[in-house]
Formats: C-alpha cells, structure tokens, sequence
C-alpha cells in the first residue's frame, strides 16, 4: 500500500500515512491544534488551510462543499474529518 505524508506546518512534524487516511485520524494523535468537535460533518471546526498537495486529497462531498460555503473558507481550505489523504500534503489550521 502506498504511504504519503502529512506535514502539520503549526507543530513542524511529518507523518507517513496510507493513501486513503482521514488527517482527523492523524492529526489527534500527533497533538495539532486543529478542534475537532463532531467528526461527523456538522460543524466545520476542524476546518484546515493547505498549503501544499490541496490535490492530493480526496474530492470534497456534497456536504462538505455546502459546509465550506456556510463557513466562508477560502479555496484551499478543507475539513479535517473528511479529507482523505491521496498524495503528500502540508496544512495548518484555517
């Protein structure tokens, strides 16, 4: 299985993951300060900037592009709860 990394620009760490991996699933346990606090895309605040690889995640749903308009973010902006890893990417919280 092919691994990329997630680079946490906020905390400066890079972690090497398996395509297919939601950063909510890395990001908790390497001690970003991005909030989760639904993981179920209600409520937009694990909203994250990338800065680099912006398309190397998985195409947004439906529901997260309607989430991303409520909340103004700015192209480039995802949430972390349902951004699935596809290639490296570096963010930091939005």
């Amino acid at each position: 299985m092919s691994k990329y990394n997630i680079t946490f620009a906020d905390i400066g760490a890079t972690v090497s993951v398996p395509r297919g991996t939601r950063i909510v699933e890395v990001a908790e346990k390497v001690g970003a300060s991005i909030p989760f606090g639904c993981k179920e895309n209600d409520c937009g605040e694990c909203l994250v900037e990338v800065l680099q690889g912006v398309d190397n995640l998985s195409t947004p749903s439906a529901l997260e592009i309607e989430l991303l308009k409520q909340k103004f973010a700015k192209p480039g902006c995802r949430l972390a709860c349902q951004a699935m890893v596809q290639g490296d990417v570096t963010l930091k919280p939005a």
